[in-house]
């Protein structure tokens, strides 16, 4: 599978971790950054990694900043993306059987790496299962795809 992964600087460190892990498990994976522990910005690298998601230049996507609340707050402004942050694996096969998420938020200052390496597998395993969820999924696509026609006509397209 094809996976872009990005981080703040607070989360680097868990970054490379899941990195290698990811590599291990064979999969492709592209790093968005950052490339060391010097501060970013962590709207810059979700924005970058969601939009690529969007696009379907990847099949899925991993932020890891200090708590997972910025990255999944940030990439959930992407229209069309659903980002989830998940810390046990419960939650990670929830995010993508009933929410079909395409992004995994993690906090590295909340988990540790063997949990995180959990957390991502089972969330890698997981597909996403359709039945009763489909149905609010296409709900929440549909209220997203109204907002942003409502955006652009009230904004000049904007």
């Amino acid at each position: 599978m094809d996976i872009a992964i990005g981080s703040d600087h607070f989360g680097y460190t868990l970054k490379e971790a899941v990195k290698q892990f990811l590599l291990e498990l064979g999969h492709n994976v592209v790093d968005y950054g950052c490339k060391d522990c010097e501060e970013v910005d962590y709207p810059d690298v979700a924005f970058r990694v969601a939009t690529d998601i969007r696009d379907q230049k990847y099949s899925r996507g991993i932020l890891i900043c200090g708590t997972g609340i910025g990255v999944c707050i940030a990439a959930n402004k992407v229209p069309g993306v659903r980002a989830a942050v998940c810390h046990d694996t419960y939650s990670a096969e929830r995010a993508r059987k009933s929410n079909n998420a395409q992004i995994l938020a993690m906090g590295a200052k909340i988990i540790g790496e063997e949990v995180a390496k959990k957390v991502v597998k089972e969330w890698l395993e997981s597909e996403f299962s359709g039945g009763r969820s489909l149905r609010k999924v296409k709900k929440i696509d549909a209220h997203e795809k109204a907002l942003n026609s409502t955006n652009h006509s009230t904004n000049g397209g904007v």
